[in-house]
């Protein structure tokens, strides 16, 4: 693989197709604000355009990358997985690798980069399983400026670690404490604090998911997992792989490594969480069974009441227990270019042990999901190839998964 991959997946060099100007993919996307947002989120809009397209900013989100993260990344063949599995050959992202453990901090190096451009003091934001938290607080500490995280309290006992992360990053984290205290209360306690200090500060969207132009941003910045994966896979094995897949939550580590492969012949798939079942309340597969909605300020597939507020989600992965999901992914859905699946607790907690046992690898829960539903396809395909995002790894989950699953002996 050239030395030089991570220096092509700048935000200017994104397809131009999606989204419109006004932040729709089909009819999903948008902008749904109260008035006062409105031109802050217009600032956001016009600043993002003026960099994605700047030298200075491409050369600075370059080096950080290659000197910073530590990208590219690399894509390995779980050879020994693959062969006990006894079906397509298993190759993996490694984006557990990346600086912080995980996918989130692409995005986040890139919008408090974009912060430092606009002259802002201050990133907020919400976090679920912590990840997007800590790779915010970095951020926030590379670049000198205050960090504030929204976490929900369930969240935060099952997170522990990623929250003594933060707080030693110097981020304040802020508890959630109504509703299901988990990351959709998170986001709107991180939005309320937003509109009380938009002058200085800028909300940092963890996901591919917000209003315009959040599910754009996110998406460019995550496009470099993409890029580097095609160019390594075909380096690896002189092919495409067969099958692409990624977890999906908001979707932001789906859609970067999508992107990379969304005008190949390749099939992609994005793994839901089932969690404990199809009842309402108990899963978070939000492409699978919700309908049409508006959630924090943009147009989505919705897990909704009866009355069109929001239903409450569960899944074992904090990061993917959201009621909506990412507008473009709704798009992909529309148009069938993404095929949509799921996965419940107990095929997740199999995919973790298995990788942890087999290739001495802890995955995050959340990337075990696509995991599990990976190891599953490649045993019906029998032959071929199927490259997963290990999208984060799983120091974060460890009190959970002991407390929860023993250590799987």
């Amino acid at each position: 693989m050239s030395p030089e991959t991570a220096q092509h997946a700048v935000p200017g060099e994104r397809a131009r197709r999606s989204p419109d100007e006004n932040g729709f993919f089909g009819e999903h996307g948008g902008q749904f604000l109260p008035p006062e947002l409105e031109a802050p989120f217009a600032d956001i809009v016009r600043a993002y355009h003026e960099i994605e397209n700047d030298a200075a900013f491409i050369a600075e989100l370059r080096y950080i990358r290659k000197h910073f993260q530590g990208r590219p990344t690399p894509v390995y063949h779980a050879r020994t997985l693959s062969l006990r599995n006894g079906g397509a050959q298993i190759y993996l992202k490694r984006e557990d690798l990346n600086h912080t453990g995980a996918h989130k901090l692409n995005h986040c190096m890139g919008e408090g980069l974009l912060a430092k451009y606009m002259g802002k003091k201050k990133l907020i934001a919400e976090t679920g399983a912590g990840q997007h938290g800590v790779a915010l607080a970095t951020a926030a500490a590379h670049f000198g400026l205050e960090c504030e995280i929204h976490m929900g309290e369930v969240d935060i006992v099952k997170q522990a670690p990623n929250v003594s992360r933060m707080q030693l990053l110097g981020a304040t984290v802020v508890p959630v404490s109504h509703g299901l205290k988990t990351l959709k209360e998170a986001v709107d306690s991180a939005f309320g604090a937003y509109l009380a200090d938009y002058d200085d500060s800028i909300y940092c969207i963890g996901s591919v998911v917000g209003p315009h132009p959040f599910p754009m941003m996110v998406r460019d910045f995550q496009r470099v997992v993409g890029i580097e994966a095609r160019e390594q896979f075909l380096e690896m094995t002189g092919n495409l792989p067969d099958v692409v897949t990624g977890c999906v939550g908001g979707g932001s580590n789906a859609i970067g490594i999508f992107t990379g492969f969304i005008d190949d012949p390749v099939e992609l798939v994005g793994v839901e969480p089932l969690g404990r079942g199809t009842a309402i309340g108990e899963h978070a597969a939000t492409m699978t069974y919700g309908t049409e909605g508006i959630i924090h300020g943009f147009r989505c597939y919705l897990l909704q009441n009866d009355d069109g507020s929001p239903a409450p989600v569960y899944s074992c992965a904090s990061g993917l227990d959201y009621p909506g999901v990412g507008p473009e992914h709704c798009y992909l859905k529309d148009t069938e270019r993404v095929r949509y699946v799921t996965c419940s607790d107990d095929q997740c907690r199999d995919a973790f042990f298995k990788l942890s046992r087999q290739e001495g690898i802890i995955p995050a829960i959340e990337s075990a999901h696509a995991l599990s539903w990976a190891l599953d396809y490649a045993r019906e395909m029998k032959t071929g190839t199927i490259l997963v995002n290990l999208s984060g790894r799983g120091d974060k989950d460890m009190d959970y998964v002991i407390e929860h699953w023993g250590t799987g002996s």
